[in-house]
């Protein structure tokens, strides 16, 4: 996209000096920006408070800066391993933004141009972020569905171990009547042979 498919698309540009009330803010800000533009945001760097470990500093950028290192290229166990292309294609494209004195997170390093093309379908959305979205969206489900695997394996342990319980007390009470009547039987057979 140039300026112009820009602003015609209401995509607002981030710059040098512009402010956030937070470092989420921003993210969500420059991630929005990369959506619409057509490119995932990943993020890169951060750099925290040796005093107090707050983050300070935070630079974002395209998911294709950098280059992957040749030993994560390969795939699978085993002798027939296959290379793993790489979606890392050397893109410039990042931002930092810094927390300055007054507590705001000011972007003090921005740098627009990707070396790759960026993916925009019709509706505005790049595919790779859509995927990123349900990618989040599946995750969380798996969450909560783990969580309620958790849930219902305690549920079950304790039920079977109610099961057990009154298996055991039903055995002993079994146990009993069973020694009762043969107590019976015996009384009624030495009443019997004293007669």
């Amino acid at each position: 996209m140039d300026v112009e498919e820009e602003e015609e698309a209401g995509i607002v540009e981030p710059c040098v000096g512009m402010e956030f009330e937070s470092e989420d803010a921003a993210r969500k800000f420059y991630s929005e920006y990369a959506r619409r533009l057509g490119f995932v945001v990943r993020v890169m760097q951060r750099r925290r408070s040796g005093i107090d470990g707050r983050t300070l500093a935070r630079r974002l950028g395209c998911n294709k800066q950098g280059f992957s290192p040749n030993n994560r290229t390969i795939v699978g166990p085993g002798p027939d391993k296959k290379p793993r292309p790489s979606a890392r294609e050397g893109c410039k494209a990042t931002i930092l933004v810094k927390m300055d004195k007054s507590g705001k997170w000011v972007v003090t390093r921005f740098e627009k141009d990707h070396n790759h093309p960026l993916v925009v379908t019709a509706s505005g959305f790049s595919s790779s972020g859509d995927k990123d979205k349900k990618i989040e969206e599946l995750t969380k489900e798996l969450e909560h569905q783990d969580h309620l695997c958790v849930t219902y394996r305690e549920k079950l342990v304790s039920f079977m171990n109610s099961v057990e319980e009154q298996t055991e007390e039903l055995a002993s009470k079994i146990q009993l009547i069973v020694d009762n009547i043969r107590k019976v039987e015996s009384e009624v057979q030495n009443f019997s042979r004293r007669r």
